[in-house]
């Protein structure tokens, strides 16, 4: 937990106040969609509490950066707006800047890692038309983001900050102020996902000014828990890697003005592994029929078992849906990830010696009922005696892992069991 303080105390003016979330929102007006806040009859029942999702997942560009893009640009001065404008993104902030200059006539220069994925590269060039260029940097929004601030110095353009300025802060923390004027009442905690921080600054700059006894909870993908490292740092610091899986909070380094808010006012902060986003997404499709990105999911997946729901005052829960965009094709990726999280899926390097019968005596004797080989790449180069095999096993139920590991042990075949976090897995993964 994190002390707060009063907003009054924090006398730093470039920082956005829940004033400034009030005039982004009459800027905004009817440019974006106020969407719609939806209580989940499947999460409500499962927690005994009332939980809502916000659904920016079906916000003008599939997500809600496109609040914060818009106040930005739309507030340029002509002189800055001719100048042009310059962002990086992982792609979801860059469908936001493609949508405010097709619809201010303002050209844009956006720059997207070479992960990005391609329903998002399309989208960006359908959305900004003939008003923006798109070109592909990097392998992470941090070294995109290098290329893109390098070029607005170079071509004199208006950087705009995906989460790092006053502006964007208060066009994302719209969200929330929609949140209180649509749910029955008000809520007691809202879970808001963190990539660089924006959308949880905005957040917790108007809670904190109108709604102080809302408790505000930040989650970061484990993977990039880059607002988990500046807190133990005492300020921002770089990550050496990160996971992009969750790509849209794929950040390996938050805001200086994200950083300053969120230490002065977040009531905490909890980390959910890939493999729980995984499994909320596919929780998500298959019951609510609602498509979301890996960052999307997270602030829900945080529910499973990440944050302490008895330690919340009495009241609802609002968990922000940050956006839609998922491409079918990581589908299998997904499917795979939350198999391997739910201890339905694990994997094996197995040493068969090479004789008659050693496959079959292990199909016949190590494998249980309900047990299934999904993987099997068998090799007999190791030497002239034995054959090692990559094996993967879905088994019906996590239980049952516990006997298989016996069988395997009694078994006279070599095995090992290849752990999630071993460099090893990262050849199935």
């Amino acid at each position: 937990m994190v002390n707060n303080e009063n907003l009054s105390d924090y006398n730093l003016p470039q920082l956005p106040s829940g004033t400034d979330v009030v005039l982004a929102a009459q800027v905004l007006g009817n440019e974006i969609r106020k969407t719609p806040l939806e209580r989940s009859p499947r999460l409500s029942n499962k927690l005994g509490r009332d939980i809502f999702l916000k659904r920016e997942d079906i916000q003008v560009g599939r997500s809600y950066k496109v609040r914060g893009a818009y106040n930005f640009i739309s507030s340029l001065a002509a002189a800055d707006a001719a100048r042009g404008v310059v962002c990086a993104s992982a792609g979801n902030h860059a469908q936001g800047v493609a949508y405010s200059c097709n619809r201010l006539q303002i050209q844009g220069t956006i720059f997207i890692p070479s992960t990005t994925p391609r329903q998002k590269r399309n989208r960006i060039r359908d959305i900004g038309g003939e008003w923006v260029q798109v070109r592909e940097v990097g392998a992470t929004f941090d070294e995109c983001s290098a290329q893109a601030t390098k070029y607005a110095v170079e071509a004199g353009a208006v950087y705009v900050h995906p989460f790092d300025d006053a502006r964007t802060i208060a066009g994302q923390g719209t969200v929330v102020k929609e949140i209180f004027d649509q749910c029955p009442s008000y809520p007691a905690a809202i879970l808001v996902p963190i990539g660089g921080g924006g959308l949880l600054a905005g957040t917790l700059a108007w809670i904190k000014q109108f709604h102080p006894e809302t408790k505000v909870i930040g989650v970061e993908p484990a993977g990039a828990a880059s607002m988990q490292a500046a807190f133990a740092a005492g300020k921002p610091v770089t990550l050496p890697e990160v996971d992009t899986f969750a790509d849209g909070t794929a950040v390996a380094r938050v805001g200086n003005i994200t950083y300053e808010i969120a230490r002065k006012f977040v009531d905490a902060i909890v980390t959910v592994p890939e493999g729980a986003i995984a499994s909320e997404m596919l929780e998500l499709y298959q019951v609510e029929g609602i498509i979301t990105e890996p960052s999307g999911a997270l602030s829900v997946a945080a529910l499973r078992k990440y944050v302490d729901l008895a330690a919340l005052p009495a009241g609802p829960i609002a968990c922000v849906l940050s956006g839609g965009n998922n491409d079918v094709s990581r589908y299998d990726d997904i499917v795979e990830r939350a198999m391997i999280h739910e201890g339905f899926r694990h994997y094996f390097l197995v040493t068969f010696p090479q004789k008659p019968g050693a496959l079959r005596s292990f199909l016949n004797e190590v494998l249980g009922d309900g047990d299934d080989i999904v993987l099997f790449e068998y090799t007999k180069k190791h030497n002239r005696e034995k054959g090692p095999a990559l094996v993967g096993i879905e088994i019906d139920d996590p239980a049952n892992l516990t006997g298989l590991l016996a069988r395997m042990d009694a078994s006279e075949i070599e095995v090992e069991k290849l752990e999630p976090n071993s460099p090893a897995f990262g050849f199935v993964l």
